[in-house]
């Protein structure tokens, strides 16, 4: 089986197009590692995962924060326990936002979602240094320096 990054799940080269089983096996998921597992009571089979198990597919403001759904139907609240971050990518240093979802398992925010963030971020001042980010309840999640930032676009 192999998880795309695109968030679609495959069995023997062909999607599963099945939602309900694919929501099945996203709840049987396990990382252990590096290595991505569907655990069952009584097996234990390996999984390809391209980048990350789930999607996150849109996300909406609310008093407490912003609050992810993936496409398999989870939800979370980005905060302390759910915290988002920004991996760089390639030489131009592309980035890719994910959100811890439960256990050691992140969901990639898909490109709508993350312009969309982007648009609500904010400048702040973290330890001296003041930081372009994303707010969430209580919790400031650092997208890059604003120096680098300013620079980037000029």
């Amino acid at each position: 089986m192999r998880i795309a990054r695109d968030g679609t799940w495959f069995y023997q080269g062909t999607p599963i197009g099945r939602e309900g089983l694919v929501r099945l096996f996203s709840s049987i998921i396990k990382k252990e590692g590096d290595d991505y597992f569907l655990v069952t009571p009584v097996e234990k089979v390996g999984i390809v995962v391209e980048d990350a198990p789930f999607v996150a597919i849109d996300f909406q403001e609310t008093a407490d924060g912003l609050l992810f759904e993936t496409n398999v139907g989870d939800r979370a609240l980005a905060g302390p326990d759910h915290a988002i971050r920004i991996a760089r990518d390639g030489p131009e240093g592309e980035p890719s936002p994910y959100i811890h979802i439960r256990a050691n398992l992140e969901a990639l925010i898909d490109r709508k979602s993350f312009y969309r963030l982007i648009d609500i971020g904010e400048h702040r001042d973290v330890d001296g240094t003041e930081w372009f980010g994303i707010a969430s309840g209580d919790s400031f999640f650092r997208v890059m320096a604003s120096a680098d930032l300013k620079a980037a676009s000029a």
